[in-house]
């Protein structure tokens, strides 16, 4: 499954929007559904996705009208793996046999 990032003009400020589903058979319209958020992290706070999740954040399906869109970007989904790394630990055998 694809993810598409669209970049476009809101209130004077440049936006971009990550979503699963996009539909561009609307005569006069961008319909992007399925919007994709970042996970928040608790320690770096970015006040311009802030203001998109408070824009944006509950909408089911937003329609943009063609004229404000800048770039339509598609990637392919990637599954991320576990964000916790295994390390071996090494233990110090100077002290051994004394």
């Amino acid at each position: 499954m694809s993810l598409y990032k669209v970049h476009f003009k809101w209130k004077n400020k440049e936006i971009q929007l990550t979503a699963r589903k996009l539909d561009l058979t609307h005569p006069y319209f961008v319909s992007i559904k399925d919007i994709v958020f970042p996970e928040k992290s608790s320690l770096i706070i970015n006040p311009a996705q802030e203001d998109i999740l408070k824009d944006f954040g509950e909408a089911d399906h937003v329609m943009i009208p063609f004229q404000t869109v800048l770039l339509i970007e598609e990637y392919p989904e990637e599954k991320r793996g576990d964000k916790v790394r295994q390390f071996k630990i090494l233990e110090d055998k100077k002290g051994e046999g004394k």
